[in-house]
């Protein structure tokens, strides 16, 4: 074999062996990684680097540098994609957080409107009992104060009678027994004594009218002064029971909007909940986190420039080797 021959032969097997510490770079980073991809890619360089190609070096090269743009784009795309996912997950919890907290105003101004319209409803029931309570009893009053002047009236009308047949009776016994008759003189002392007893009469009817007015008066009065302060509360408990009745049906009217209100609200919850688990599953819901997914193509990527930079050192020896032969060719023509 030729000196030339055993060169060529030497060259091969440098390549050979150059070839095979790149592959076992990229094999090992595969097996470290557990890339699938970077060991279809060593699979492909050992295959390319059996073949007859005339210069494997630039094939291997190619494969790697079209390896490291691929896994460049991806790094980009997953970038591009954890912006837009971290951008779409801050709104989309601010928005949940925005809408719970609608919710829960809504929520909470409903039940506290509902239960002071409940309150309102249940005093105005109390206050209407209380004017029913309050009408029946005046109705009662009234009835006891006619009886008791129809009494009066009755009674005053009799004793009056009374009082004027006794002073009519006194008036012609003293008048008769003021004349100046011996007959009446010696009946005198009797006379005396009945007209005593008729005075006593008199004054008894008299005491029993003034007393009868005075309890009629007592009454009236105490019945007047009832009545007025029955109107009064009557008034007082009519007037809550309309502020009540408008106040309970305007917090029923807020409630109603406001439930309409949190219907909307639910909804717009609903829908925000829905993109969340759409957007959790499509940016979170990942066999392997966005910081490890950068880590491993970080290493990847770094691997393989530093198995295309053994394979550019190669090719520049080997581009070296060729133009010192060359040389050496054309000075021994030259010589010739």
């Amino acid at each position: 074999m030729s000196l030339l021959q055993l060169g060529r032969v030497a060259l091969k097997t440098g390549r050979d062996l150059k070839n095979f510490e790149v592959i076992r770079i990229v094999r090992d980073m595969a097996r470290k990684e557990h890339s699938s991809s970077l060991a279809l890619l060593a699979t492909r360089m050992a295959s390319a680097s059996r073949s007859s190609v005339k210069d494997p070096f630039a094939k291997l090269k190619g494969l790697i540098s079209d390896m490291i743009e691929k896994l460049t784009k991806e790094a980009e795309e997953d970038a591009t994609k954890k912006a837009y996912c971290d951008k779409e997950m801050s709104e989309t919890a601010a928005n949940k957080a925005e809408k719970e907290a609608e919710i829960s105003k809504l929520t909470t101004t409903i039940d506290t409107k509902t239960a002071k319209s409940a309150q309102l409803k249940e005093e105005t029931s109390d206050l209407q009992k209380a004017l029913a309570d309050l009408a029946s009893s005046q109705a009662e009053m009234d009835k006891i104060r006619a009886e008791e002047n129809g009494i009066y009236l009755t009674s005053k009308k009799d004793m009056e009678m009374g009082l004027e047949g006794v002073q009519l009776a006194l008036k012609i016994l003293s008048d008769y027994y003021a004349k100046a008759d011996k007959a009446h003189s010696a009946a005198g002392g009797a006379g005396s004594g009945i007209i005593g007893m008729i005075e006593v009469c008199e004054s008894d009817f008299s005491k029993g009218l003034s007393e009868m007015t005075v309890a009629e008066e007592t009454a009236a009065s105490e019945y007047d002064k009832q009545t007025k302060e029955n109107e009064i509360s009557q008034t007082t408990k009519e007037a809550d029971v309309k502020y009540k009745t408008k106040e309970s049906a305007t917090l029923d009217k807020e409630t109603a909007e406001a439930k309409s209100d949190l219907s909307g609200v639910q909804s717009e919850h609903d829908a925000v909940m829905e993109y969340s688990g759409k957007i959790t599953e499509e940016c979170v819901a990942k066999p392997e986190a966005y910081v490890e997914r950068a880590r491993r193509r970080d290493a990847e990527i770094a691997g393989l420039k530093t198995a295309l930079e053994v394979l550019e050192s190669e090719t520049a020896l080997v581009q070296q080797g060729t133009a010192r032969r060359t040389l050496r060719g054309v000075r021994r023509h030259v010589t010739a």
